[in-house]
C-alpha cells in the first residue's frame, strides 16, 4: 500500500484499486486542534498535535497559493509534502519539494518558502510552533 492513498473495494471485480485522497482524514482534523491563523501563514489550514517533551507536529493544508515569509527558529524543522508542491528557499537556493519529497531545516537557519492551492504537509518542530484557536499566548 503506498502512503497518501486508501484502499477502495472495487465490488464488481472483486479487487482492490487505489484511490487518491483529496484531505486528511476527519480524525486528524479535530477542531479542537486547529492552529490560529496567527500562527500560520495565511491561505493555509492547519492542525497542531503536542509531545510530552515539547515538541509538535502539525498538518497543513494550501487552500491558495501561500507565501511563508522568510523566518528562523531556534528549534529544528522537518517536513515532508503529501500532494502537490512546496518550493523551499534557503540562502538565496531554491529547492522543489514535491510528494513524497522530505527535508530537515536545522535550527537557526533562514528560510522562506511558497505552497501552491492543494498542497498537503506534515511538519515536525523541535519545540512549540504554533498555537491553537483560542489557546493563551
Amino acid at each position: 500500500m503506498n502512503f497518501g492513498v486508501e484502499i477502495a473495494l472495487n465490488k464488481n471485480r472483486h479487487k482492490f484499486t487505489e484511490t487518491e485522497m483529496r484531505d486528511f482524514p476527519l480524525f486528524m482534523r479535530n477542531p479542537q486542534n486547529a492552529i490560529d491563523p496567527k500562527s500560520q501563514s495565511p491561505g493555509n489550514v492547519g492542525y497542531v498535535f503536542d509531545g510530552i517533551d515539547g515538541s509538535q507536529m502539525a498538518i497543513w493544508t494550501s487552500m491558495e497559493d501561500v507565501i511563508s515569509k522568510e523566518h528562523v527558529h531556534d528549534y529544528d524543522e522537518y517536513f515532508i509534502v503529501v500532494e502537490g508542491e512546496y518550493k523551499l528557499i534557503i540562502n538565496g537556493k531554491t529547492m522543489i519539494i514535491r510528494k513524497g519529497d522530505e527535508y530537515h531545516v536545522p535550527k537557526g537557519t533562514p528560510h522562506s518558502g511558497e505552497s501552491k492551492k492543494g498542497t498537503r504537509t506534515i511538519y515536525a518542530f523541535g519545540s512549540k510552533r504554533a498555537k491553537r484557536i483560542n489557546e493563551d499566548r
